[in-house]
């Protein structure tokens, strides 16, 4: 007969061990926007100091991005290779690493190459968390992601709003030496996933699985577009925030818009989480987000301390919104051996565009010297949001729903 008090302590066990992969799995969403959302708050600081242009400043708040796109397929071939496991230790270390150098010698040069490592070190994690939900959670697919996705979140969140008021006074001012103790926590999580759990087998007789994206594909082009506007929203607001305000001589509003720009993003995935089915796959939501940002673009142009301050607010919110729901788009409409080639390439083509449409608004910038146009990036994001949001097929509604 079977003891009754082992069979309690094995259900213990696995109990602690399920809660332990949550906890590192929240971990490693946070550590995907950790060290990069450090940066807009001393933007101002670097541009002093390295004397960048605005073109600068938009390649080094984007080159992540641009990596985030350009590794997406070749990171998916990486898991095949090693197993997510490893692959998602392997782009900690690399984060962590390459985040501590970004400000070694206050050299332009070692800052743009250690964000090079350090975004392909993101990029490698960010397609490796799905495919090891899949395998710590094969039952409990949904509840892994969302804890990964809220981790995503507050990482945007702590890195953002507490840069300025909290790490600076502890680097006495310094944004090298800030960059180098947001690491820590990241260099902390793969420690945790390296000790702390086992490496999970693949079955040697495991066919192999085909990994290259079907860019004939128009769900795909759909996708990424849909993801790479709602990413050009956040990630241009991220940019050029700072430096409008600055522009504007209304620096003191950096931190509160910042901050208010990526709170804004929790309540959204909190309302997901409530009505995911009524939401997932709708193109009213998709409409909604994209005409509500585009608004908010223009709140922050014409209102006063408080309205802009709501702007960036829902601005984060609209953002995180259509980002959500895009990314359980890919189970919903593509059959479950295809899901990882609809993903990958649906992120190489987001997050190209979110780097290229940042890019070409800090030109425009440059060019005109009219701070207003900052936000021009923003607007394209907002409308490809509201054209591919309306784009969404029936047949594709109905099999979401």
């Amino acid at each position: 007969m079977d003891d009754p008090r082992s069979a309690a302590f094995c259900a213990e066990d696995r109990k602690q061990m399920r809660s332990l992969r949550l906890f590192l799995l929240w971990l490693a969403g946070i550590d995907l926007r950790l060290t990069i959302l450090a940066v807009p708050p001393v933007l101002p600081l670097i541009h002093r100091d390295l004397a960048l242009d605005e073109k600068s400043v938009a390649v080094l708040s984007g080159l992540p991005i641009l990596l985030f796109g350009l590794m997406a397929v070749p990171g998916s071939l990486l898991i095949a290779r090693i197993g997510a496991r490893r692959a998602i230790i392997t782009g900690l270390l690399a984060v962590a690493i390459a985040s501590g150098l970004r400000g070694a010698g206050t050299s332009a040069a070692m800052l743009f190459a250690m964000t090079f490592v350090m975004g392909a070190g993101v990029s490698i994690i960010q397609p490796a968390l799905p495919a090891l939900v899949s395998r710590w959670f094969p039952t409990a697919v949904a509840l892994a992601t969302a804890v990964y996705a809220n981790g995503l979140l507050i990482g945007e969140v702590l890195g953002a709003s507490l840069t300025i008021p909290v790490i600076l006074p502890l680097v006495a001012g310094s944004w090298e030496w800030s960059f180098a103790l947001w690491a820590v926590p990241v260099l902390l999580t793969a420690m945790l996933m390296m000790f702390g759990t086992p490496e999970v087998p693949v079955a040697a007789a495991a066919p192999r699985v085909r990994w290259w994206p079907d860019w004939r594909d128009p769900r795909l082009w759909r996708l990424g577009l849909l993801q790479g506007g709602s990413s050009v929203l956040y990630f241009a607001c991220n940019a050029f925030i700072p430096d409008y305000l600055h522009a504007t001589a209304r620096g003191e509003l950096v931190n509160a818009c910042l901050t208010a720009l990526n709170t804004g993003q929790l309540p959204a995935s909190l309302l997901i989480l409530l009505f995911a089915r009524r939401l997932a796959g709708r193109r009213g939501p998709f409409v909604a987000a994209g005409a509500l940002g585009l608004l908010s673009l223009a709140g922050l142009l014409v209102s006063h301390e408080a309205g802009m301050i709501v702007s960036a607010a829902v601005i984060g919110f609209c953002s995180a919104f259509v980002l959500i729901l895009t990314l359980a788009l890919p189970p919903l409409l593509a059959a479950p051996e295809d899901v990882h080639r609809l993903s990958a390439g649906m992120l190489a083509i987001g997050y190209t565009l979110s780097f290229i449409v940042p890019f070409v608004g800090g030109a425009i910038w440059d060019v005109t010297g009219s701070p207003a146009t900052a936000f021009l990036p923003g607007a394209v994001g907002a409308a490809i949001v509201l054209a591919l949001g309306a784009m969404l097929r029936p047949a594709d509604q109905r099999r979401g729903g």
